[in-house]
C-alpha cells in the first residue's frame, strides 16, 4: 500500500513539473515574439541608418576580449560595423559599453583601443566601463550619458532584444546588425537568448537600477573624461 501511496505521489510530482515546465516554456516563447515583433521595425541597415538624423551616439555592445588586448570575432564584427556607421556620418560618437568589472578584464579598454587603431580620434569614443548586460548598457546610456536618440551595433540574435530594452526605456533607438560572417556555437547562444528575452522584458517592466549610476557624462562633450 505504502508503495503504491508513493508511486502515485512521484507521478502527481511528476505531472506537476511538466505543467510547470510547459507553463514558463509558453510564457516565454510569447515574451520573445513580443521583443521582436515591438522592435523589428527599427533594425535597419547601414545605408538606412545612414539616412537618420541627430544621433547622439552609436553604441556597441560588448563581448568577450582574449588576453585583455584582442576583442573576439564577434567583438570585432561590432566594432566594424560601428566604425563604418561612425565613417558614414550616423554619428560623431561612439559609445563603447561592456565589462570592466575586474582590473584584468577590460572589454571597453580594448574596444576603444581597436576603434583608434583604425583611425577614430580617441576623444569621440566614450567607454561605459559597467555595462554588465544589455539593460544596464541602455539605462546607463540614457541615465549616465544623456542619450536619447541611438544606434546599436550588435549580433542580429542580440539586436531585438538590444532595441526593445532601449525603447521600453525611453530611447529613441535603432539597431544595425554586424553579422559579417559565420558564427560557431549560435545554437547555444539562440538558446541563452531565447532566455534573456523573457528576462529583459521583465526587467523593462520593474526597471530595477543597474549595478552603478554615478555622475552624469554627456556623449556630446569629450569622451577624453571616461578614460
Amino acid at each position: 500500500m505504502r508503495k503504491k501511496k508513493r508511486l502515485r505521489w512521484l507521478k502527481r510530482a511528476f505531472a506537476a513539473l511538466v505543467l510547470v515546465f510547459l507553463t514558463a516554456m509558453s510564457a516565454a516563447t510569447v515574451l520573445n515574439r513580443v521583443v521582436i515583433l515591438k522592435s523589428c521595425d527599427f533594425i535597419l541597415t547601414p545605408d538606412e541608418a545612414q539616412a537618420l538624423s541627430d544621433i547622439d551616439c552609436i553604441l556597441v555592445l560588448g563581448a568577450g576580449v582574449y588576453a585583455n588586448r584582442y576583442p573576439s570575432m564577434m567583438l570585432e564584427d561590432r566594432l566594424l560595423r560601428a566604425i563604418e556607421l561612425y565613417r558614414l556620418g550616423v554619428s560623431d560618437r561612439l559609445l563603447m559599453s561592456g565589462d570592466n568589472s575586474q582590473v584584468h578584464y577590460n572589454e571597453v579598454q580594448v574596444m576603444k583601443d581597436y576603434a583608434v587603431g583604425k583611425g577614430v580620434p580617441s576623444p569621440d569614443i566614450f567607454r561605459d566601463h559597467a555595462g554588465f548586460s544589455t539593460y544596464e548598457s541602455m539605462y546607463r546610456a540614457r541615465d549616465v550619458f544623456n542619450v536619447r536618440r541611438v544606434v546599436i551595433v550588435t549580433q542580429g540574435y542580440h539586436l531585438y532584444r538590444a532595441v526593445y530594452n532601449a525603447r521600453a526605456l525611453g530611447l529613441e533607438a535603432w539597431g544595425v546588425s554586424s553579422d559579417l560572417r559565420v558564427y560557431s556555437g549560435q545554437g547555444y547562444r539562440d538558446a541563452r537568448e531565447f532566455a534573456a528575452r523573457a528576462k529583459d522584458w521583465l526587467f523593462c517592466v520593474l526597471q530595477p537600477k543597474p549595478t552603478f549610476l554615478g555622475d552624469v557624462i554627456d556623449v556630446r562633450g569629450n569622451a577624453d573624461l571616461t578614460n
